[in-house]
Formats: C-alpha cells, sequence, structure tokens
C-alpha cells in the first residue's frame, strides 16, 4: 500500500491512475451502452485497448505546466470533461443510436429540443456507475492518501508522453486498418470508428469531415443551382399518360432485395428453381418487369442503391457515401417527403440491422421518413435470429416481425424493407432453408449465394402471402429491385462472375471482358399491382430511373424536382444507362472511357470490340455519350457535396426539418396518432375491428417454430419498446 501511495503521489503516477480510470470507465461504456457489433477476438482487443491512445495524449496536455497544482487541476478538468463526454454520449446513444457528432454540437439547440422530453427517461439508475470514480478520487484527496506533486516536470518528459499517446495512436490505427481496410475513408457506421479508435477519437474525425464538407459548400453560390434545373428541365421525360396516377392513393412497399442479380431469376441449380416464387412473381401478368435494368452503385453499395431511390441523385464517386459523408446535414427532397406533402403518405423503414449503419438513423430524418424500425426493434434473444458478421436479422424474422408495426401505419403508407440475408458472406445454416441443395464450385461464396438467394425467395413469398391474406395487396403497389451486385471479386482478386460463368454457365473463360462484368450488373426490377397491365419489357435502365417511374405511378407530376433519372414508362426515357465509374450502356453498346485515346466500344449482341478506326461515326457517338455521362454525374456531385438543394424549394413543397422526426418511442407514436383519429383510422388493425392481423403471418422460420409470441400480439409491442 505504501508503494502505490508513493506512486500516486507522483505526478506522473497520478496521471496514469487517470488514466487507467477512465480506461475502465470508457470499457464499462463500449460493452454496457453502446451496440459496436464486435465479430472477432482482434476487435475485442482493438476496442479494449483503443482508449489509451487518446486518453495518453489528453492528459500529457497537464504535463506541460511546470506548477504542480497547475498541472494538478488541468488533470482534473481534463478528467471530468471526459467523464461528461462520456456519460453524454451514453445519453444520447440511448435516445438516438448514435454518437455525439459535431453537427450535434453545433446544433445544440435542434439536439437539445429532441433530447428534452426523452432524456429523464432514458437515465438508468446503473448510471451511477459513471460517478463513483469521481466520488473515490475526491475521498483520496480530502482524506489525504493522494497529495499534488508540486515538483517541478521536466517539459522533455511531457513532449515523451505526448509521443507515447502518438504512437498508441498509430499503433492502433494501423492494427484497425489491418482488420478494416479504408476505416477512414469508407465509414459505413459510426460504430465503427468508435470501435476501433475510440470514442475520444470519433469527435475530432467527425469534426475534420464535417471542416471539408463545409469547405466545398461554402464555394457554392445560387446561381449553380440554376445550372442544375436547366439540365434537369432539358432531359425531363413527361409521364406515360396511360400509367400515370395508375397506383394513386396505394400504398407503395419497396422490397429492397440485397445483393439479388438478375441471373437468378429463372435459374436452376441441380434441377431446383432457386427462387421459384419470384421466378413466379416476375412472369405475373400484373408485374411489369425489367430484364435491362441495372444497378448503378459505386462504393456506398447498399446505401447508394437507396440514394438513387430516395433522392433521384447519384452517390459518390469513390471511397464514401452520400449517406455516411453528407447525409446526416444536407437539404434532400427525397421521396417519402415528396408523398407526404402531395398525396397524404405516412413513412417508414423495415431494417434488421443496427439503425446507425450507413448513418440511416440521421439520414431518414432529413429524407422525411415518419418511421425507422431497426434491430432494436425486433426480438433478437434467440443468437440464431441473426447472422454472426452483424449484417443483422434474418429475412424471414425481419418480414414476419415487421407485420405487427405495419398494421398499425395509417394508409396511404410508403414503406421499405431491407432485407439482408443474400449479402455474401451472410453466416447460413443449412437447416433454415429446407437443405437445398447449391452447386459446388469452388468458390465456396458462390455455393452459399443461391443458398441465401433461395432463403430470400421464401421469405419474400410468405410476406406476399400475408399482404394476400390481409387484402393489403389489393391496395397497394410493390416495387422490388436488387440493390447491387452479389458477387465481385473472390480472396484471390478473381471475378466470381467469371467463376460462375465458366462452371455454371459452360462459358469460355479465355474470352472474359469487362464487357461481360458489366452484363452481371443487372439487377431485377419488378412493380406488381393488381389490374396493371404487366408483361417483361426490355427497355434499358437503371436505379436512377425508379424514383420519377414510381412517382409518376402514383400520380406526382416531377418536372419541378431535382431527380437525373427519366420514367422508365414515359416514351421520353433515356436508355443510355451511366455508371458511377464513366461508362455506359445502350441497347446496342457497351462504352468504356480511357483516359487517353478514344473509348473501347462492345457491341452487346456479340460481345466482340468494335474498331472505331473503321466507325468513325460510332466513335463520335461514343465521346457523345461519355460527355453526357460525365456531366449528369458531374451535376450530382456539385447537387450532393456542395448541398445545392438548400438553394431551390419547389412550388409547394415544404423543406423536411429533421427534429420533426424521433425513431424513439415510436409503438407509442403508432398508437397515439391511431387513438387520436379514432374511426377515422385507416390502418389494417382498425379497419380489421381493432384486432391484429399478425396470426395470418405464417412462416416456417425455424426461430419461430417453439415460441411464436413476437408476432403472434400486438401487446407484444409494449414490451419490446425501445
Amino acid at each position: 500500500m505504501k508503494k502505490i501511495k508513493s506512486v500516486l503521489n507522483t505526478r506522473l503516477g497520478f496521471m496514469t491512475f487517470l488514466i487507467l480510470c477512465l480506461w475502465l470507465k470508457t470499457i464499462v461504456t463500449y460493452y454496457l451502452d453502446f451496440s459496436l457489433g464486435i465479430e472477432n477476438f482482434l476487435q475485442h482487443f482493438l476496442l479494449i485497448v483503443n482508449p489509451f491512445a487518446t486518453l495518453v495524449l489528453l492528459m500529457s496536455v497537464a504535463l506541460y505546466f511546470n506548477r504542480g497544482i497547475l498541472s494538478y487541476i488541468a488533470m482534473g478538468i481534463i478528467y471530468i470533461a471526459d467523464s461528461i463526454f462520456i456519460y453524454s454520449n451514453v445519453l444520447y446513444f440511448r435516445s438516438f443510436s448514435d454518437f455525439i457528432s459535431f453537427n450535434s454540437i453545433t446544433g445544440v439547440g435542434k439536439v437539445a429540443k429532441g433530447l428534452g422530453t426523452t432524456t429523464l427517461g432514458v437515465v438508468q439508475a446503473r448510471d451511477a456507475i459513471y460517478l463513483i470514480d469521481i466520488v473515490i478520487i475526491a475521498l483520496l484527496f480530502i482524506f489525504h492518501f493522494i497529495k499534488v506533486d508540486r515538483r517541478p516536470f521536466r517539459k522533455l518528459n511531457a513532449v515523451a508522453t505526448t509521443c507515447l499517446g502518438l504512437m498508441l495512436f498509430s499503433a492502433d490505427l494501423a492494427g484497425s486498418e489491418a482488420n478494416r481496410p479504408q476505416l477512414l475513408g469508407r465509414t459505413f457506421d459510426h460504430s465503427y470508428i468508435v470501435k476501433y479508435l475510440g470514442i475520444n477519437a470519433f469527435l475530432p474525425y467527425d469534426s475534420i469531415r464535417s471542416a471539408q464538407n463545409d469547405q466545398v459548400r461554402s464555394t457554392a453560390t445560387e446561381s449553380e443551382m440554376d445550372k442544375v434545373l436547366d439540365y434537369v428541365h432539358q432531359n425531363y421525360a413527361a409521364p406515360n399518360p396511360t400509367y400515370f396516377g395508375k397506383a394513386n392513393g396505394k400504398n407503395i412497399i419497396i422490397i429492397h432485395l440485397e445483393s439479388f442479380e438478375q441471373f437468378l431469376i429463372g435459374l436452376k441449380v441441380n434441377g431446383q428453381e432457386v427462387t421459384p416464387f419470384l421466378n413466379k412473381l416476375y412472369h405475373d401478368k400484373n408485374t411489369i418487369a425489367y430484364d435491362n435494368f441495372f444497378n448503378e452503385v459505386g462504393s456506398g453499395r447498399t446505401s447508394d442503391a437507396e440514394t438513387m431511390l430516395e433522392s433521384g441523385l447519384f452517390g459518390l464517386p469513390a471511397g464514401t457515401s452520400v449517406f455516411t459523408k453528407l447525409g446526416t446535414s444536407n437539404t434532400f427532397q427525397a421521396a417519402p417527403a415528396i408523398l407526404a406533402q402531395k398525396k397524404g403518405y405516412t413513412s417508414a423503414v423495415f431494417h434488421g440491422n443496427v439503425g446507425s449503419f450507413w448513418d440511416r438513423n440521421s439520414v431518414y430524418k432529413n429524407m422525411g421518413y415518419n418511421y425507422f424500425f431497426d434491430k432494436s426493434y425486433y426480438d433478437t434473444k434467440n443468437p440464431d435470429t441473426a447472422s454472426l458478421n452483424t449484417y443483422g436479422i434474418k429475412d424471414k424474422l425481419l418480414l414476419s416481425e415487421s407485420a405487427k408495426y405495419l398494421e398499425q401505419m395509417q394508409q396511404p403508407f410508403y414503406t421499405k424493407f431491407l432485407t439482408v440475408t443474400n449479402h455474401v458472406r451472410y453466416q447460413f445454416a443449412d437447416e433454415d432453408n429446407d437443405n437445398f441443395k447449391s452447386t459446388d464450385l469452388d468458390d465456396d461464396e458462390i455455393n452459399q449465394y443461391f443458398k441465401t438467394a433461395h432463403y430470400l425467395d421464401k421469405s419474400v413469398e410468405e410476406f406476399f402471402n400475408y399482404l394476400n391474406d390481409t387484402g393489403l395487396s389489393k391496395n397497394s403497389m410493390i416495387v422490388l429491385y436488387g440493390d447491387h451486385y452479389g458477387l465481385d471479386k473472390n480472396s484471390k482478386g478473381d471475378s466470381q462472375h467469371k467463376e460462375l460463368a465458366t462452371g455454371l454457365f459452360g462459358q469460355d473463360p479465355d474470352t472474359w471482358s469487362k464487357f461481360n462484368e458489366t452484363q452481371y450488373q443487372r439487377v431485377p426490377f419488378m412493380i406488381h399491382m393488381n389490374g396493371l397491365k404487366g408483361g417483361i419489357k426490355h427497355t434499358y435502365g437503371g436505379e436512377i430511373d425508379v424514383l420519377p417511374t414510381v412517382l409518376h405511378l402514383a400520380g406526382v407530376n416531377t418536372s419541378q424536382y431535382v431527380q437525373l433519372g427519366t420514367d422508365l414508362l414515359s416514351k421520353q426515357h433515356s436508355s443510355v444507362v451511366a455508371f458511377r465509374n464513366k461508362s455506359l450502356i445502350t441497347p446496342k453498346y457497351t462504352v468504356y472511357p480511357n483516359d487517353s485515346g478514344s473509348p473501347t466500344v462492345y457491341e452487346n449482341k456479340t460481345g466482340q470490340e468494335i474498331p472505331l478506326k473503321d466507325n468513325p461515326r460510332l466513335a463520335m457517338q461514343a465521346d457523345k455519350w461519355l460527355e453526357d455521362v460525365s456531366l449528369k454525374l458531374k451535376v450530382s456531385d456539385n447537387v450532393n457535396n456542395k448541398n445545392l438543394l438548400r438553394f431551390y424549394t419547389p412550388t409547394g413543397f415544404i423543406p423536411v426539418n429533421p427534429t420533426n422526426y424521433s425513431y424513439q418511442n415510436q409503438v407509442q407514436q403508432l398508437v397515439k396518432r391511431r387513438d387520436e383519429l379514432g374511426v377515422k383510422s385507416t390502418s389494417i388493425y382498425s379497419r380489421n375491428g381493432n384486432k391484429s392481423t399478425t396470426n395470418l403471418y405464417n412462416t416456417d422460420a425455424l426461430q419461430l417454430q417453439d415460441d411464436r409470441s413476437p408476432i403472434d400480439s400486438w401487446s407484444y409491442l409494449g414490451k419490446k419498446e425501445k
């Protein structure tokens, strides 16, 4: 005890004691209050050691004060400030499932407004553990167990301590980058920064990114928006009178088919259809299906697909996404807000992953989504309900448990279901899939891909059966789309599409080219609605075209909105599909830009490269297409990066105020709205005589066979509320 006391009574010893106390407090916070999705031993290790680097750096500041009393006061201020910061993040995370960011601090008035009614509700009795250390340290001084070391402290030792902090941080960053490449450049989720680099590192990281964004935005002028509007008006495609308003007043249900590629439609493996239900839906007389529809995502992948679907703008060029880089502060004129203001829609997203992934819990508010049911709203007590990869809960569970929320929503509603099970590397058990026999190719990810696609197909079929049994299908337009490629590169860097085409379709690997890879960027796009004249359309289009197509079907003219796609059903639709890497595809040709020299052009029918020196007219046309695609992407990037929509408000549109939306206590919000409307309530629950319809949802999900309580009664919702 004497040795401990003697160490604590030195300036460096006391500082070490404070660091250990803050470290322990931080670790308790990580595991007790933050949902960080730890996947393996290395991530646990990095999580445990990451507080040391920033804490040593912070505390070393106090060592530069020569006078002992000033140094101790500085350490005390740093300690209390960091303790307050940690606990503030605890309260913030409980309220918003996110961490305190630069924008939340600068917009403290808005944050306070959002927290005002919920702060007391999120404070818990066990939070006393965040105060115990401060009490203990105070008592140690009061009883003179610790005394101020008034001896001078060498500046060289202070510098050495700072350097130690920098070295620890560099080592942590190197280990983190090894486990999560492009951690700082391509962040999916704020929790990734906290998980790898620590809670104290997140705020500086976010502040730097915000400053970079603000610097770009500060150069923007209102006149730039005029150029954008000119471009949009010149490229607008008027709606097809035959289809305009065909879905007026109907519910719109979007089913996001994770990593689902077009070649799965109609495919048989070992004599068995991989996706029998979706095959049937694809050919249904009430379904408009497209066989030349392409994903146009970049590095943002799923979030890029959502950006195009909701806002009519592309994702960013490389390295990040609109959601994580700009979405928490940008102005949007997105589908939920447009449909709410023009047609009285209620909106919601259902997703089995954590709300902070891709910053959805913030971005969706900026888009005007009324509700967002993330992983915390689903029963995850059974560890087999979700993938260990943290992609989220399995699709059958997501869709079946969502019924209890969907039936309470006021109609018409605009809803989006984000499935996850078909994501490559989703850990999946054969018993979940009726022992569907997949391929036996050399690539295990390809073999698994067919299993998860089969499971997704069955999940969608169960959901459609529920829509039919409740009568929802009669008053709904259901849109299904594949968000992006499922297969890309294997661990060796080789194309998985190439192995698939070689092993399953018998294609000659020696003829494989980038043209072939582009062909595999097709994803399904289907619009299903009773009374809709269906059929398979060969129109060329992409995800950027979804929003104007859906809005025109709903009876909303899009001429005044900034949307860079064109209605797939319009006679004026542009069939030049732009990819994020500035290549393109048309009904006849696939074109790639070259940094030097003329572009590379393939003929779609033969897959052969066309020598442009023998075809100068095609060369000129290819250059024109590439110029048009480059301009379209540039317009999108300018709107996103410079937040140009803040300068333009369409007639009759009210800009979204994100503080009007809260994704906490959403069950109470639904019930309150239902009770306020009384007999005017249009929810399925109300229309069913105030009786739940969840008993009509039939699923063969193994996780629900022993205990059906998660979807059997509305009363269960009160227990699951956050």
